[in-house]
């Protein structure tokens, strides 16, 4: 698996929607999260009617033998809500944002960046014997507290994660010889006591911006945008929901497969002018980084309270340089020569 072509897509996908320009807690949009790739509980799933997805799944084609060895990792954010509370002598009461010499604290949700690997196993044993995966994730509960200049504690941070309970399932079939498709199920099945509970509390016990990363060895995995003719109508077979996968690296190479929950083409790549992650979408980084510098003092005190992202976005973009800055402009690639005569398509 070609891990450092996954790592920048990979983190790219994390945290497109996590949080949006201008990156205050304050901004209506971040007010109610928006990720591709949720995965909430069965339960509140189907209390929605099945609206919101607690499934994904991702088939693929695989040329190689019984030998051929398979790897499977599912990335995604495990949310986790962050209370703020004064304190005032012994007590201590809920409050959505304080300041503290001069800086804010907010009540908000921050994420944590979980993985589940499962064992490489080899086509042969997934013929045999599908393998079922699960996956429990421990909830858990940490206090931060807020001092003041003269080491007064002044506030308490609460951050709580709640538990998740995911099943993974991996099986495979042979469509002909060398050739066989594989199928991938990430299930969430969390359970709820109450499954009539906010979208915003549901989403603590989701996993969000979920996608699933495959890696093959003795074997290569067959483009689904770009099949062979005579594999064309077993890719046209391949169900794929909550995701499309496609081909990750250096192109031509066919041992790394992304199911994106994002419209993605094969082999993707993060455009060398870009400073880092925005977070609010791709292809914009010019845009982005001039609002953001628009932003008043009082609008970069929030931001640097929201979130620790928001936080380095801004730092990072109040420190770029003119000419990077006149590198995201624009960029022209794939110019050739044209011959004289030469027809050249429109």
């Amino acid at each position: 698996m070609n891990l450092a072509a996954v790592d920048k897509i990979a983190k790219a996908m994390l945290y497109e929607g996590y949080v949006l320009y201008p990156y205050r807690a304050s901004a209506v949009k971040n007010r109610q999260r928006f990720n591709f790739g949720v995965l909430y509980p069965r339960a509140y799933s189907q209390a929605q009617g099945d609206l919101e997805p607690y499934l994904s799944q991702m088939e693929c084609l695989v040329a190689g033998n019984p030998n051929s060895r398979i790897e499977v990792r599912v990335r995604f954010l495990h949310l986790v809500d962050r209370a703020l509370f004064q304190l005032d002598g012994q007590s201590r009461f809920a409050v959505a944002r304080m300041e503290v010499d001069g800086h804010i604290y907010q009540t908000w949700e921050e994420a944590a960046e979980q993985e589940i690997s499962l064992p490489i196993t080899s086509l042969e044993s997934l013929l045999a014997t599908p393998l079922e995966w699960r996956a429990d994730i421990e909830g858990s509960q940490s206090e931060e507290v807020i001092r003041n200049s003269r080491g007064e504690a002044v506030g308490i941070i609460v951050r709580t994660r709640q538990a998740l309970h995911l099943l993974v399932e991996v099986n495979a079939q042979i469509i002909s010889d060398g050739v066989f498709r594989l199928s991938i199920r990430v299930n969430n099945l969390t359970e709820m006591a109450d499954s009539a509970v906010t979208r915003e509390k549901t989403l603590l016990r989701s996993a969000v911006s979920s996608h699933t990363i495959l890696g093959v060895e003795g074997g290569k995995f067959v483009s689904l945008l770009e099949p062979p003719e005579d594999l064309r109508a077993a890719v046209e077979s391949c169900k794929n929901i909550g995701g499309f996968p496609v081909l990750l690296g250096a192109r031509g190479q066919h041992d790394t497969l992304l199911a994106s929950p994002i419209i993605l083409y094969d082999y993707p790549e993060i455009a060398a002018e870009s400073a880092g992650d925005l977070f609010d979408s791709t292809e914009i980084d010019e845009i982005l980084s001039l609002r953001i510098m628009t932003l008043t003092d009082e609008e970069k005190r929030e931001v640097r309270g929201s979130d620790e992202r928001a936080r380095r976005i801004l730092e990072r973009t109040e420190a770029l340089p003119q000419e990077q800055l006149m590198k995201l402009h624009g960029a022209l690639r794939g110019l050739r020569h044209v011959r004289a005569g030469e027809e050249v398509a429109p």
